[in-house]
């Protein structure tokens, strides 16, 4: 399996190790994940019960999990000055490295487009504060998620588009703006994310960073296809070797660059 040739200290930037479905063998996802050389994973925190459990999971692995502090657009209509209060709490606490996930989703509209719009703006503010990363969601939203983020460039540090399934000319608008870039097995679907494998050859090495999103995604070509169809950590060994075959690179080289962007992205220590 393509685990096997990742030599060490891959980084999970977008693992939702709170969804339910990991409840029941948490210990064992993050053994295997150890097991594929993935050192550390970046927790999401997308609402308010979300950032407390994510913030938890940290506190209960330190040094190797970490968490964001954010409202995601599907839950933009729950987002008041109680939340953005407890938000700015989070954002102080050390093992919360980035604002978000936070954005605008337009595809499934789950919350109302003025209060993805609201919530939204509220958290770039909140980033501005802090002077911590933005973790960033946007689907069919592309102009307005823009004209957000340039409102406040000149006021917030990095920021991440997590889980790019765009175009071209989305992927070189972030690029233009120096924004970084989360790449997930997405790129693995030869029904969606074919075009993505041409794309990550565009992405510069120190701009690019690699994430599953589990449970969400699991790469369509992995075998043995687990039965139960959850993505995990540990398949993050195989989204890095798609993405180097895609790069005209070595494996180890990939995992080299995108697990020292993204330790400069979250400023994080090397684990013990």
């Amino acid at each position: 399996m393509s685990r096997q040739i990742i030599t060490d200290a891959l980084i999970d930037i977008g693992a939702n190790l709170t969804h339910a479905s990991f409840a029941h063998d948490l210990d064992a996802v993050l053994a295997r994940a150890n097991d594929a050389g993935v050192a550390q994973m970046i927790v999401t925190g997308a609402d308010v019960a979300g950032v407390r459990a994510a913030h938890s999971l940290a506190l209960a692995h330190p040094g190797r999990l970490y968490s964001t502090a954010g409202v995601h657009p599907h839950h933009a209509a729950d987002f008041d000055a109680d939340t953005e209060a407890l938000l700015r709490e989070y954002h102080r606490k050390p093992e919360v490295v980035a604002v978000g996930e936070t954005g605008l989703d337009y595809y499934r509209d789950l919350s109302p487009r003025a209060a993805q719009l609201f919530a939204f703006e509220r958290q770039l503010g909140l980033a501005a504060e802090c002077g911590k990363p933005l973790f960033l969601h946007q689907r069919d939203a592309h102009a307005d998620f823009l004209a957000c983020m340039d409102n406040v460039q000149d006021r917030i540090g990095a920021a991440v588009v997590h889980c790019f399934t765009g175009e071209k000319a989305e992927l070189f608008d972030y690029l233009d703006r120096d924004f970084f870039i989360g790449i997930t097995g997405w790129i693995c679907d030869e029904r969606r994310g074919v075009h993505l494998r041409e794309l990550v050859k565009s992405i510069p090495s120190d701009r690019l960073m690699l994430e599953t999103d589990a449970p969400y995604l699991l790469p369509r070509n992995v075998v043995p296809m687990p039965a139960h169809r959850r993505n995990e950590p540990m398949y993050l060994a195989h989204i890095c070797a798609e993405v180097a075959r895609d790069r005209g690179e070595d494996v180890a080289v990939t995992a080299a660059n995108a697990t020292a962007t993204a330790r400069r992205f979250f400023d994080l220590p090397v684990p013990g």
